[in-house]
């Protein structure tokens, strides 16, 4: 019988798309790279989710999140992806959490309850909290570095941390990772040299907050707000869905 993960079935097969449907996946930040990897997951199959985010949508977020949009402007970000994935596979079953993953409440969550993590986090101390605890409890899981400052999307590469190049949070990363006994972690990076982004604090969100109200985290906070486009994030966030879809699944 035809459903909506008919093509998929063609390229996967049943078997593939019955471990897919079982698996629970943990995505950490649903942004510009996190949401188009959950859509991507959720399109694919994928059966149970958990997200992760304590922020809001920005009207700054709509040149390059799936989930911006004029309509979704002030709405917690991990609402409107539970009911964009709701509305691609109403049989889904998802956890939303509105909140920031790091050292204050990392206790709060059991990490081995998910067949796969998702590392979209933008800060470096929430990200090495989170692979520490994946890596404790034994999950697979994938991080993605910097795609901030970036316009060549044909850049990203998957590979092992202590493979990479270029990328400034990759080195940043390999450093604090080894520091912590952590010889290994999959990773998809650019190598692309960041642009410096054009110092016009007419346009900057640093200087000129239109954050929704009710913000835990607004852009005021941040040393630098880097530039963006939509091409690049998201080309970030699929391939890390296209990761979890193969590891899951076994298919390469």
């Amino acid at each position: 019988m035809l459903n909506e993960f008919s093509r998929t079935q063609l390229l996967l097969g049943e078997p593939a798309m019955e471990r897919l449907k079982q698996a629970k996946v943990a995505v950490f930040g649903i942004g510009g790279v996190g949401g188009f990897t959950v859509e991507a997951l959720a399109r694919s199959g994928v059966g149970h989710f958990a997200l992760f985010d304590d922020d809001r949508v920005c009207l700054t977020n709509i040149n390059r999140q799936i989930i911006a949009t004029r309509k979704t402007v002030g709405k917690k970000k991990v609402d409107v992806m539970k009911e964009r994935i709701l509305d691609i596979n109403p049989k889904a079953q998802v956890e939303a959490y509105e909140t920031f993953y790091g050292k204050d409440n990392a206790d709060e969550f059991d990490l081995s309850a998910y067949d796969y993590l998702v590392d979209a986090i933008d800060t470096i101390s929430s990200k090495l909290i989170l692979i520490e605890r994946a890596k404790a409890a034994n999950v697979p899981i994938i991080s993605c570095m910097g795609a901030g400052n970036k316009l060549d999307p044909t850049r990203f590469e998957v590979a092992d941390i202590y493979e990479t190049s270029v990328c400034p949070l990759a080195r940043v990363m390999r450093n604090e990772l080894r520091k912590r006994g952590i010889d290994s972690l999959k990773v998809v990076y650019s190598k692309e040299v960041a642009l410096t982004p054009i110092d016009d604090d007419a346009n900057s969100c640093k200087h000129n907050c239109i954050c929704p109200p009710d913000t835990k985290r607004k852009c005021t906070i941040r040393r630098q707000v880097p530039g963006s486009i939509s091409f690049v994030p998201s080309v970030a966030g699929l391939i890390l869905a296209g990761e979890v879809v193969k590891d899951l699944t076994g298919i390469r």
